[in-house]
C-alpha cells in the first residue's frame, strides 16, 4: 500500500501552475467550500491563527474528499509542531521566518526521514495509513510525496539565500512580501523596490536550484508572478472574502434603495 500522492508537487514537477486558498477561520466548512470550487491548495495557518491540531485535522480530512491538498504553516516550536501535521495527512507544511541557512538545516533535519534528516518516525498515522504503509517505503515516500516549503520574509538569509536553496529537503522556497516589507523599514509598500527586487531574486534562486517558489498574490498581478518564476500562487483568503460580501450587503441594506418605510405605519 502506498501513501497518498499530493496534488501540489504533481502539478509543479509538471511545471503548471498551482493556486492556493488562504483560510484563517477553523471550521472545515471553509476548506471544504475551497477544495469544492476547485482550488488546488487550501493554506491553513497554525502561526497566527489559534487552530488547533484537531482543527486541522478536520481540515485536512475535508480538503482530500475534494483531492485538495493542505499546507500547514507551522508555528515555530519542537519538532512535533513541524510534522504533526505531516502525519495528520497534509500534503505539506511551511515553515515561517527562517532567518538563516543554518536555522533551515534544522528544519530539514526535523522534517526529512533518512537519508536526508533525522525526522521521528510513526507510521500509525493518517499519513502512512495507519501502519498499512511499510515503514521503508513510508520514509522514501514521505521523503518524495510530501512538501517542505519555507518562507522568506526577511531581509536577513538573503545573505545566504544561495546556500539555503541549494539544501536537499527543501521544496519550495515561499516570498512573504508583507513581513518583509516591515523587516526593511517600510511596512506595506508591497510595491516598493526593494520588495519587488526580493521577489525576483527569491524566484530566480529557486529555479537556479532547482527548487519551487512560492508567493501570495491577486487576480491582477498573477501573470506577472507566473513570468517572474512562481509556480504556487496563493490568490484570496476566506475573511477577505466573507468581509467584502458581509460589507456589501451590509451597505445596501443601509440605503432601504427602494424602499417606502414610512408608508407601513402610515394608517397608525
Amino acid at each position: 500500500m502506498d501513501m497518498r500522492p499530493g496534488r501540489v508537487l504533481g502539478k509543479l514537477r509538471r511545471g503548471e501552475v498551482v493556486s492556493c486558498f488562504k483560510v484563517n477561520l477553523s471550521d472545515s466548512r471553509v476548506v471544504e467550500i475551497a477544495a469544492m470550487m476547485g482550488f488546488d491548495c487550501v493554506w491553513t495557518d497554525m502561526e497566527h491563527v489559534p487552530n488547533c491540531i484537531s482543527q486541522v485535522e478536520k481540515q485536512v480530512l475535508a480538503a482530500k474528499a475534494y483531492n485538495t491538498d493542505v499546507m500547514v504553516r507551522v508555528s515555530r516550536g519542537s519538532y512535533s509542531d513541524y510534522i504533526r501535521p505531516l502525519e495528520l495527512d497534509a500534503s505539506g507544511i511551511m515553515v515561517p521566518h527562517i532567518m538563516s541557512l543554518q536555522d533551515a538545516r534544522n528544519v530539514v533535519e526535523m522534517t526529512r526521514f533518512h537519508p536526508i534528516g533525522r525526522r521521528p518516525v510513526d507510521g500509525g498515522n493518517a499519513d502512512a495509513k495507519y501502519c498499512n504503509v511499510g515503514l521503508c517505503d513510508y520514509i522514501s515516500q514521505a521523503n518524495r510525496e510530501r512538501f517542505v516549503a519555507i518562507q522568506i520574509e526577511d531581509p536577513e538569509p538573503l545573505e545566504e539565500l544561495e546556500e539555503i536553496a541549494c539544501l536537499e529537503g527543501i521544496d519550495m522556497l515561499f516570498f512573504g512580501p508583507g513581513d518583509f516589507s516591515q523587516g526593511i523599514g517600510k511596512p506595506g509598500q508591497l510595491d516598493s523596490p526593494e520588495v519587488i527586487a526580493a521577489r525576483r531574486r527569491v524566484a530566480a534562486v529557486a529555479a537556479a536550484h532547482g527548487k519551487f517558489a512560492g508567493t501570495v498574490g491577486s487576480v491582477a498581478n498573477r501573470c506577472e508572478l507566473i513570468s517572474e518564476g512562481y509556480r504556487f500562487i496563493s490568490i484570496g483568503a476566506d475573511v477577505v472574502g466573507l468581509a467584502e460580501y458581509c460589507g456589501g450587503v451590509a451597505k445596501e441594506f443601509s440605503g432601504h434603495a427602494g424602499c417606502d418605510v414610512k408608508s407601513i405605519y402610515s394608517d397608525r
